[in-house]
């Protein structure tokens, strides 16, 4: 019961995880205009992210374009595009593992042992996604405090946290979290199946052995 719920647990808290990675890959909030000392042009917000800078005027108007070339990106931007689409990858197959994990039925020992391992294994993938999303996100926003506290970088190129780094840090928990219930999960299949498979051979030696002496003294008392 108790391993049922925390595979239910981990199944969830992984899809919301590998949701929130897919959102953050194509997000363009990665990076977001400063207003600060001279920079108060409030009226215009500009976003920076993987694929694509936004222009948002006003909160009426917003123009999009997809970057011309990847050499024009930061060498920080670069590395995050395939860190999050192997990341984002890495989930997906964690999750559907997982769900093989749930919808398969197991009843002899050889079963149980392929559930251990299935899981097990869907648990590695989710931590694995998890740190993976880890390295751009905190190496993106490394970047960004770096360079607003850099008097070097000009105001107008100063940038702030945009919205998709908070989630980003979120999806990544999820995915660790996950990772670590189906782990779990795993251990506590671990120990009831030890328990199941060790009760009847005790049970089987108890009866035997019983068995036994219920002979000799049955043998005994043909003699007397």
């Amino acid at each position: 019961m108790v391993g049922g719920a925390l595979q239910i647990a981990g199944l969830i808290t992984g899809g919301i995880g590998m949701i929130g990675t897919f959102a953050v890959t194509g997000m363009p909030q990665w990076r977001v205009s400063a207003f600060i000392e001279s920079n108060i042009i409030v009226f215009e917000t500009i976003w920076e992210g993987l694929w694509m800078h936004c222009i948002r005027q006003a909160n009426i108007r917003m123009q999009c374009k997809v970057y011309d070339s990847v050499l024009a990106l930061s060498p920080d931007l670069q590395a995050s595009r395939g860190l999050m689409c192997a990341g984002s990858v890495l989930s997906f197959l964690a999750f559907l593992v997982a769900v093989i994990g749930m919808k398969c039925t197991w009843c002899t020992q050889s079963s149980w042992q392929a559930k251990g391992y299935i899981t097990l294994m869907a648990g590695v993938l989710f931590i694995l996604s998890g740190a993976v999303e880890l390295v751009p996100v905190c190496w993106v926003a490394n970047t960004i405090i770096s360079d607003f506290y850099n008097p070097v970088v000009n105001i107008a190129q100063k940038r702030e946290l945009g919205e998709a780094l908070y989630i980003g840090w979120i999806a990544a928990f999820c995915l660790v979290a996950a990772g670590a219930i189906l782990c779990c999960f795993c251990r506590c299949c671990e120990k009831t199946r030890s328990y199941e498979y060790s009760t009847p051979t005790h049970y089987f030696t108890h009866s035997q052995h019983l068995h036994r002496n219920t002979e000799s003294s049955y043998s005994k008392s043909q003699y007397v």
